[in-house]
């Protein structure tokens, strides 16, 4: 199996909003979409569900067009999609049965998420009454009920504290090791970073970016150092005419090209500074998708 999304266009009206985007799911994992809003990131989606239709290119699932009825996939919208004055336990039969579930299978599914997301206390809860993070968690269960091969999520880890943050996590790694395809859209770098080994970046529905994250990060030249120290170092520093970029208790942020690093580790010694830690700082993603999307 795997996605393909080749020279795919879509206009409204005279806006083009997806312009000639590509790019492959060819393994299970989870692939990055991102960029700013407007960037035509959910029309991609909602192409490649088929919810709208493409205006040219192909989208295709296990080499053959996608279609609403050929594609097993799941899809947490970043709006709300939930019924506020139903249970959480009804409403959630309800779409599994839309799914094709029958009366067991959808009350045993239902149940089995409502206890791996620690949800079973709101079960016969009206969905009003549920925090945001919690009503994000019931929507999450909405796009696992029939086991979807594709699963598209877009910010699924909005409104969620820490220990939920976690929760999902794990899940997230879960389904990627049961050979699961997960599409995520984010404007959380931190959580693309940690789940994404291939991404694409979109701006004005353009592609500015795309490929292997490790390879696009490995690709920039490294041109800062982290040093962790309970000593000041400013006074080598100033010496070698190298500039602080960032300093927060004891940890700084240098501007240092390669030729430099070497220079510096040797005065730090020579002036028996003690180091903690000293690494070369790679750019971060949230560093490229500003340089890449930041106008």
């Amino acid at each position: 199996m795997g996605l393909v999304v080749k020279d795919v266009n879509k206009s409204f009206g005279n806006k083009h909003v997806v312009d000639n985007i590509s790019f492959e799911l060819k393994k299970p994992g989870v692939f990055g979409l991102l960029g700013t809003n407007g960037a035509g990131k959910t029309t991609t989606i909602r192409m490649i569900l088929g919810i709208i239709k493409k205006d040219s290119g192909d989208i295709t699932w296990d080499g053959k067009s996608v279609t609403r009825g050929n594609v097993n996939f799941g899809y947490l919208p970043e709006e709300r999609g939930l019924y506020p004055k139903s249970t959480v336990y009804d409403q959630l039969v309800y779409f599994a049965n839309l799914k094709g579930l029958d009366k067991k299978e959808a009350d045993d599914t239902v149940r089995y998420w409502l206890e791996k997301l620690n949800l079973m206390e709101y079960i016969n809860s009206p969905a009003e009454k549920l925090s945001k993070g919690n009503q994000q968690k019931v929507q999450f269960v909405t796009a696992m009920l029939h086991n979807p091969d594709l699963i598209v999520l877009d910010e699924p880890f909005s409104g969620l504290d820490p220990v939920n943050t976690e929760v999902l996590s794990g899940i997230m790694k879960e389904l990627v090791s049961k050979g699961k395809y997960i599409i995520m859209s984010s404007h959380q770098m931190g959580v693309i970073e940690e789940f994404c080994s291939d991404l694409v970046i979109l701006n004005r529905g353009k592609t500015v970016l795309k490929g292997n994250l490790k390879k696009i990060k490995d690709s920039y030249e490294t041109n800062k150092v982290m040093i962790e120290t309970d000593d000041d170092i400013k006074e080598v520093l100033s010496k070698l005419d190298l500039e602080i970029i960032n300093e927060s208790d004891g940890v700084y942020t240098i501007g240092a090209e390669a030729s430099d690093r070497d220079k510096l580790l040797k005065e730090l010694v020579k002036n028996k500074i003690s180091i903690k830690t000293f690494s070369v700082v790679k750019p971060s993603l949230h560093e490229i998708f500003i340089e890449k999307a930041g106008e």
